[in-house]
């Protein structure tokens, strides 16, 4: 009996030490991979599914201390009675909260990695609030319309990971690093910066006005950049485009240059003026250069029209 005992003693001692080991290894990857992930730019596109994506990064601290988000400040979302009531609930503003954002627009949604100051217990109950559900931290709920589902959950304590998708666990793609379908992005220092698919410029339809002239010279392009960044006390809007060839790139900007002169005379032509609140005074202010296989273009970015934008008269 005794010898039993001592049989199942030990058995029972494995087994319990088997158990916290298992467990202490979980632990041990959990927090190594949270520790290995840097919440900076290249950490936070690792994340993100960026291949044939439309992907745009903000740095809104970046933007906070330009004075930009004083702009937007003023827009006509913060003054909808739905974003206060969020604010109210969550106690999460964008203007005072938010630091960075990185996001993977697809067929399929859009899928976001979201660094700021967050109230998780606030967050949760939100969710449920509005009729999802939250298990294990992972919360899911009812978007804008019935095919748009949102999911979110932390990846650390300053770090969100969030989805607007038709399937309900979207923002699970973001738990680890998108090995499989990254796509390697030279990322300029700008706070607002957007990389566009070539594929995306081929069927220009949806393009706003005054930009689909451009979107035809850009479709031969191997590698789109778009960014806007500090010029003085002032911001400009920038391009980076990589082709195949020199002699393309050389192309490309004489493409450039003949197009935005034949929008100024387009709008001459209607005996209009461009106007510095709208798209027509940005880009028919656009000056081009090439380097070897680059094309770089800059337009100025009038304060008018960053208020224009910002009232939603765009």
């Amino acid at each position: 009996m005794i010898l039993v005992l001592v049989k199942n003693r030990r058995t029972w001692i494995l087994v319990a030490a088997a158990v916290l080991l298992g467990g202490a290894a979980l632990w041990f990857v959990q927090l190594q991979r949270s520790r290995g992930f840097a919440a900076t730019p290249a950490g936070m596109l690792q994340r993100l599914p960026t291949h044939a994506s439309l992907v745009l990064f903000v740095d809104f601290e970046a933007l906070r201390r330009g004075g930009v988000l004083k702009l937007l400040a003023k827009s006509k979302v913060t003054e909808e009675p739905e974003y206060q009531a969020f604010v109210r609930s969550t106690g999460f503003d964008y203007g005072r909260d938010l630091d960075l954002t990185a996001v993977a627009f697809r067929n399929e949604g859009e899928f976001l990695l979201i660094k700021g100051r967050f109230d998780w217990n606030k967050l949760e109950n939100y969710a449920r609030d509005q009729g999802g559900s939250c298990y294990k931290h992972l919360c899911r709920m009812a978007g804008s319309t019935p095919e748009r589902r949102i999911s979110f959950f932390p990846v650390q304590t300053n770090l969100m990971a969030l989805a607007v998708a038709t399937d309900s666990f979207a923002v699970t793609r973001l738990e680890d690093a998108q090995a499989a379908s990254v796509q390697p992005l030279e990322t300029p220092t700008d706070p607002i910066w957007l990389s566009v698919p070539v594929e995306s410029l081929r069927s220009a339809e949806n393009l706003p006005a005054g930009t689909k002239i451009f979107a035809g010279a850009l479709a031969s392009a191997n590698q789109i950049l778009l960014s806007m960044g500090a010029l003085g006390d002032r911001y400009e809007a920038r391009l980076q485009v990589t082709c195949r060839t020199s002699q393309e790139a050389a192309v490309l900007s004489a493409q450039l240059e003949h197009t935005t002169t034949l929008l100024r005379y387009m709008i001459a032509r209607e005996n209009q003026r461009p106007n510095p609140k709208d798209l027509s005074g940005v880009l028919t202010a656009g000056v081009f250069q090439h380097a070897d296989r680059r094309v770089f273009g800059r337009w100025p970015i009038p304060e008018t029209f960053l208020e224009s934008l910002a009232g939603g008269t765009q």
